[in-house]
């Protein structure tokens, strides 16, 4: 049976949505188009897809047999999508960049500037985000993170390592003493659904009893507490040439293996085949070898 590649979108975007209004608002469509064409898909299947309810719509087993081969399906649009640029075209257009949002405000928004100057042919869409879009599938061009990929289908183009500290308020470090200690110190950290991320995990090991003393689930709102004087926070700050000055100073604390940490630019394997993104690429390259 041939099923046409916008039904499997519209199928993977209600399955990873869990609902028909987010999947049409990912889509870009009205629900009603996404109901309609639903629909007609399990019609045409013979096979109801998903249970709808008030609380969203849940795969069937037959929805959830017909997922993995819808990824894989997706994954590869994405490649054809990718070498139908010709690489001898000249490097213009729209590159996405995905990073954390601490790193999208700190290097990549103040970055952008610069290539506009530099690269007039070339956009940049910058994907703030604290999950890792998916890049096999063209979700984005480039991904700043802190883990290698993973997927076969991800090459790693750069890492850098850059040294990490904890940062005060220059008021509250007046108030601390000479010599601080890691107990001395109030403490930001992430609030759920982060906690999990560094610097959490890093801080209940070096401070078995540890509790922060203000948690937020964004960064930016952790930064902002920091320069306010509320406690201190780890950070990765390389100084860049685009680095904002901050009201933060860092202190001279150990904090153990916990004192470097890595960036690593990503990129899907085929992407580096196309100009824009391989411009886009080396030009990040080239300027976290310089903050380093």
């Amino acid at each position: 049976m041939d099923i046409p590649w916008e039904d499997v979108q519209l199928f993977l975007a209600v399955a990873e949505a869990g609902s028909l209004s987010r999947a049409a608002k990912a889509l870009r469509i009205g629900q009603p188009t996404v109901s309609r064409r639903l629909a007609a898909l399990e019609y045409r299947l013979g096979a109801q897809l998903f249970r709808r309810s008030v609380d969203g719509a849940r795969l069937t087993g037959a929805g959830e047999r017909l997922v993995a081969p819808a990824k894989r399906m997706a994954e590869w649009a994405g490649e054809v999508g990718r070498v139908a640029e010709s690489p001898t075209q000249a490097p213009r257009g729209l590159v996405r960049v995905t990073a954390s949002p601490f790193v999208c405000h700190d290097f990549l928004a103040p970055f952008s500037g610069w290539l506009a100057q530099k690269e007039p042919g070339l956009r940049l869409e910058v994907l703030s985000a604290m999950e890792y879009l998916d890049l096999a599938r063209g979700e984005a061009d480039l991904a700043l993170r802190a883990r290698p990929p993973a997927h076969p289908d991800l090459t790693l183009v750069r890492e850098v390592t850059f040294g990490a500290a904890a940062y005060v308020s220059k008021a509250l470090a007046a108030r601390l003493p000479k010599k601080p200690k890691l107990t001395d110190l109030p403490w930001l950290a992430w609030a759920p659904p982060w906690d999990l991320l560094p610097p959490n995990p890093q801080l209940r090991a070096l401070m078995p009893d540890h509790t922060p003393s203000f948690t937020s689930d964004n960064f930016l709102v952790l930064i902002a507490a920091a320069e306010a004087g509320t406690g201190a926070i780890v950070m990765s700050l390389p100084e860049h040439r685009f680095a904002r000055k901050r009201d933060l100073v860092p202190l001279p604390i150990d904090l153990g293996p916990y004192s470097r940490s890595t960036l690593y630019l990503v990129c899907a394997k085929s992407a580096l085949d196309i100009p824009r993104v391989r411009r886009v690429a080396d030009l990040l390259v080239a300027e976290l070898e310089r903050a380093r």
